[in-house]
């Protein structure tokens, strides 16, 4: 499947750059439909102005779908439009030209959009411009699937833009690697133990002054004596008896 994708990034310049035009073509046929409606409203009471609001907003939806066509601005529609983005596919723009071509040919039901009415060329205009328009939705969405590549991050608006190459500029563009978590933690996280020894080291090799030599602490010291040590020395010297509690002073203190 990702050999499918990347015989098809070749030929989808082409063909997505042509579908490009016919969409601007679309639009224009859109905006152009809204202007002939504003024209035939039939001010038949005071809520007609709401009408041609719509037509107006229809309007300046299509000019605005058609800037986000133009290779203008691509800084603006990244940060503030991003599904009209160029990290983005045609997904939204589909959809949005499939609901102004039906909205166009709805007002075809009112009676004063009729053929007789609006006139021959006019009513061509607007059918026209709702056909198309939804025509060119569906084409996109299609396009939008089939030129995409999900696996290395490509859209097919990146298709559009750097055809064949498009997955080697979105790699070098991204300037990274994706994440992965290690499964070796001690390769992953460092340790406390590890680092607190470290900081010890060097905070008692180095002082304030300047680096010392290393300090080395001894262990625990056993309260048990050893022979050898002074404290076993005296009491094992025969030559050093112990006194005889039995003539000290304070036993006789109730004689005096």
């Amino acid at each position: 499947m990702a050999f499918l994708k990347g015989s098809l990034a070749g030929p989808g310049y082409v063909i997505l750059n042509a579908i490009r035009v016919m969409n601007i073509v679309a639009l224009l046929t859109i905006s152009a439909a809204s202007a002939v409606m504003i024209v035939k409203i039939d001010i038949e009471n005071s809520f007609f102005f709401f009408d041609a609001a719509t037509h107006v907003v229809t309007a300046g939806i299509s000019i605005f779908l058609i800037i986000s066509e133009l290779p203008i601005f691509r800084g603006y529609f990244d940060g503030n439009w991003p599904l009209l983005g160029q990290d983005s596919g045609f997904v939204t723009l589909a959809l949005a030209m499939i609901i102004l071509g039906v909205s166009v040919l709805g007002n075809l039901n009112r009676p004063a959009m009729s053929q007789e009415d609006l006139g021959l060329a006019f009513w061509r205009i607007v059918i026209s411009s709702g056909i198309l328009a939804m025509v060119f939705g569906v084409l996109n969405l299609l396009a939008s699937f089939i030129f995409r590549d999900r696996a290395n991050g490509v859209s097919a608006r990146h298709v559009r833009s750097y055809g064949a190459v498009a997955p080697q500029k979105v790699t070098q563009d991204s300037g990274h690697k994706p994440f992965r978590l290690s499964l070796n933690r001690e390769d992953a996280l460092p340790t406390y133990h590890s680092a607190s020894m470290s900081s010890r080291t060097m905070s008692m090799r180095n002082g304030p002054n300047g680096p010392r030599f290393p300090v080395k602490l001894s262990g625990p010291i056993d309260p048990t004596p050893l022979p050898g040590t002074p404290s076993s020395k005296y009491s094992s010297d025969p030559e050093i008896a112990v006194p005889d509690l039995a003539h000290h002073p304070a036993m006789y203190s109730g004689h005096l």
